[in-house]
């Protein structure tokens, strides 16, 4: 009987207030569209799109493949290609467990630098702390003894107002960070 009242209760509130419901829908959604046709203008307009290579570096496992590169010297990299403010770029590649033991995986960003028209790196502070965040479908299982997994890491520019300036502000053309995987062992 209660789930019967709740219900009725539920379609009252719904019924009274189905205007606000709906004004307050619209406003959410005009807000969001507003928001990505100004971080997509802004991009364009300001040419805020840059280049980018994420360096990998990995201790006890190994990573190839997919969208890995090699560098002249055996370096594996990625080249993240066009990255404009409030998108996402995924990239996959396969990891190996080089080690005797099985291993948990970490992944972060280290060595974030950016650079302008001239290929000087900026040395203004960023006014986020996070402007790029990096993300994996790797959900911590432990990887084997010699197991290889295949990831797709996932890269989101932020479309944050304050770094949209700062890149205009240092006219940043590219950036590069390296790519931090590290193993941990698991007994």
């Amino acid at each position: 009987m209660n789930l019967k009242i709740m219900c009725d209760s539920l379609l009252n509130f719904l019924r009274v207030k189905k205007d606000i419901i709906l004004l307050i829908i619209i406003v959410s959604a005009t807000t969001l569209a507003v928001s990505t046709i100004i971080s997509i203008w802004l991009s364009r307009y300001h040419n805020l799109h840059f280049p980018s290579l994420g360096t990998i570096q990995v201790i006890g496992v190994e990573v190839y493949g997919g969208d890995v590169n090699k560098t002249q010297d055996g370096t594996p990299f990625i080249d993240w290609g066009t990255v404009y403010p409030g998108t996402t770029t995924s990239r996959s590649f396969y990891i190996n467990n080089t080690g005797n033991t099985p291993v948990t995986l970490i992944l972060k960003i280290s060595n974030l630098t950016f650079q302008d028209a001239e290929n000087q790196n900026v040395t203004g502070n960023l006014p986020i702390e996070n402007p790029l965040e990096l993300t994996w479908n790797y959900n911590n299982t432990v990887l084997e003894r010699k197991e290889v997994i295949y990831v797709t890491l996932t890269l989101t520019a932020s479309s944050n107002k304050d770094f949209l300036e700062y890149l205009i502000a240092y006219d940043v053309t590219k950036f590069s960070f390296d790519i931090v995987i590290t193993p941990f062992e698991q007994h």
